[in-house]
């Protein structure tokens, strides 16, 4: 399986900063290349340490929280310092996010949402929906890699780490004060710990509930909660997404305890981020200015892509189901992920 943690490494840096159009479709392959053992290192870790335990979607979602906190509180430093985007077409943006700022800590929380948020759909979790997507069902929730892998991974996501840090905050005058510092840190380490103390097997799914759910009623309203969150701003915006995003978790929670709920509703959960950011795309500006029809050139290229990952990632899961009812003769069991029991 060493080709899907590859997979899993490339699409990983695409997905959370290329997908929404802050980069032209002639950066693509270098951003790809220089942010691969940064992001991609921290995807294939964060999966293996998941599924090797057990655990299952809830671990991954604290430990990709935990990682988009360690990127932008400690390795780029984009959370503590109110200038990183002063020199990009998002200035405008950083500073009305100033009016979130949390007192004495120089935080923004709608930086908090918009960064960490972003790590944990776009840079994890989605690429991971994606790639499980594409393997067979044996090998979907089961590790990957030997510890031979793991060390070269985490060895390539500490180089990267280190790399973006030379790059952007250790370049620049900003230095985090140590409050900042602690905060961000004490909040990794609750947000780790969480991971490891969630309960390893998720609730009982019982027969004779409801029938469950079609996919795209789960991406359509994955959908949505991110286009109405989206224009939102100031701490009225911040109420709303977080009210917005505890409603969805719910909704999804509930859901994903009737019968018949597998891969193509995960899939479809997280892929939603990835196609409302690639609309998106449309409407944003590149990081620095680039022509207008490279730009326009760019948001179809990720339209496109996006396009394709999903659409294989589906049809895929489509033939699954396929070979297991031929083969069967009986409807496509729901999938439970390791350590998860399925009752009657």
């Amino acid at each position: 399986m060493r080709r899907a943690a590859i997979g899993l490494f490339l699409l990983a840096p695409w997905a959370p900063e290329c997908s929404w159009g802050g980069f032209p479709l002639t950066d693509f392959p270098f951003v790809v290349a220089f942010l691969a053992p940064l992001y991609g290192g921290a995807a294939v870790l964060i999966r293996e340490v998941a599924r090797r335990a057990g655990r299952g979607w809830p671990t991954i979602v604290l430990l990709a929280a935990a990682f988009g906190f360690v990127q932008a509180g400690l390795v780029d430093q984009s959370l503590l310092n109110p200038d990183f985007l002063d020199d990009t077409e998002f200035r405008d943006l950083a500073t009305a996010a100033q009016a979130t700022v949390l007192p004495g800590l120089g935080i923004s929380v709608e930086q908090v949402l918009d960064y960490v948020g972003n790590h944990i759909v776009l840079s994890i979790c989605a690429p991971i929906a994606i790639v499980e997507s594409m393997v067979g069902p044996p090998r979907r929730h089961t590790p990957w890699l030997g510890w031979p892998g793991l060390v070269v991974v985490a060895l390539f996501y500490l180089g990267g780490s280190l790399l973006i840090y030379a790059d952007t905050a250790g370049g620049d005058a900003f230095t985090p004060s140590a409050g900042q510092v602690a905060v961000v840190v004490a909040v990794i380490l609750a947000l780790v710990g969480a991971a490891v103390a969630i309960r390893r097997r998720p609730p009982t799914v019982r027969s004779g509930q409801r029938a469950p759910v079609h996919p795209l009623a789960v991406g359509g309203l994955v959908a949505l909660a991110h286009l109405a969150s989206w224009p939102a701003s100031g701490w009225a915006g911040v109420a709303l997404r977080l009210a917005v995003a505890a409603l969805v978790v719910a909704a999804v929670i509930v859901w994903s305890r009737r019968p018949g709920w597998g891969q193509a509703h995960v899939l479809a959960a997280w892929g939603a981020g990835l196609v409302v950011a690639a609309g998106t795309a449309y409407l944003v500006p590149t990081y620095a200015p680039a022509p207008a029809h490279l730009a326009l050139a760019s948001d179809i290229a990720i339209s496109l892509v996006t396009a394709a990952l999903l659409g294989a990632a589906a049809w895929r899961l489509h033939r699954q189901s396929q070979a297991r009812q031929s083969g069967a003769g009986q409807p496509e069991p729901r999938q439970a992920e390791p350590g998860q029991r399925v009752a009657s």
